[in-house]
């Protein structure tokens, strides 16, 4: 890619904290995800990847810090503001999380629903984000006759819906056999060259960071303990990056 320095990040972190009493989740947490890339998070369970999320999206208020999402300081602007910009945001979440009593159309037709000009022409995306994942032939499948590799299809399908500028994955591949994970992976990345989108991508997969990823963090003790390419990073010799990658 060129050189990110040179760009305005659609995604930018800075000084982030947020603590549980005692506990201290975020200790002083930055990051930039520029627009086209592909940024890895790694840390270990209980790290703070999914308080990071949360504070993202406001689902959750730092206890201090700055989050510029598109431009906007999400913790200064209005509520109605916010719910625009999360459409400018999808989410493929872990393990899926289909509504079992919709079918395949409905779980793609429910994020248009307070879109009046995008539910108006729910046929046509629906059928579009389901192309775009090879599935198109499951639309009227209930989601207990899918496939867990279908299900993370259909989340991403989704989670494309609305031709988001930046998507999240929160652990994509987690509960996938090595093949079906491998297919997910190639089919986020083409995604990403369709739509052009930013992705942020968690995951504890090795292999789907290699893969995925033109950017990594690794976030430890709360901070942005190092980042750089997959390879700059694999061969550290420092004992704490290093052991991501045993």
């Amino acid at each position: 890619m060129e050189d990110l320095k040179n760009r305005e990040p659609i995604l930018k972190i800075r000084d982030l904290r947020k603590s549980f009493g005692t506990h201290h989740v975020l200790n002083g947490f930055n990051l930039d995800l520029f627009e086209g890339e592909s940024l890895v998070v790694m840390g270990k369970s209980g790290s703070g990847k999914t308080v990071m999320i949360k504070c993202i999206v406001r689902l959750m208020q730092p206890d201090s810090g700055s989050i510029e999402l598109m431009g906007k300081d999400i913790t200064r602007i209005d509520h109605e503001e916010m719910d625009i910009l999360r459409t400018k945001i999808g989410f493929l979440f872990q393990g899926s999380a289909l509504y079992d009593s919709m079918t395949v159309r409905e779980n793609l037709e429910f994020p248009l629903r307070i879109h009046k000009e995008k539910y108006d022409q729910k046929d046509k995306l629906v059928k579009e984000a389901l192309e775009s994942v090879g599935l198109l032939g499951a639309i009227d499948l209930m989601p207990n006759e899918l496939s867990g590799g279908m299900k993370r299809r259909i989340a991403l399908a989704r989670a494309i819906i609305l031709h988001p500028k930046i998507i999240i994955y929160d652990e994509p591949t987690t509960g996938l056999d090595p093949i079906t994970a491998k297919e997910i992976v190639e089919l986020m990345k083409e995604i990403q060259i369709k739509y052009g989108s930013s992705s942020l991508i968690i995951t504890h997969d090795v292999d789907c960071a290699r893969v995925i990823s033109n950017r990594m963090i690794l976030l430890i003790e709360g901070v942005n303990y190092v980042e750089g390419t997959f390879k700059e990073l694999v061969s550290s010799e420092d004992k704490k990056i290093k052991a991501f990658f045993k």
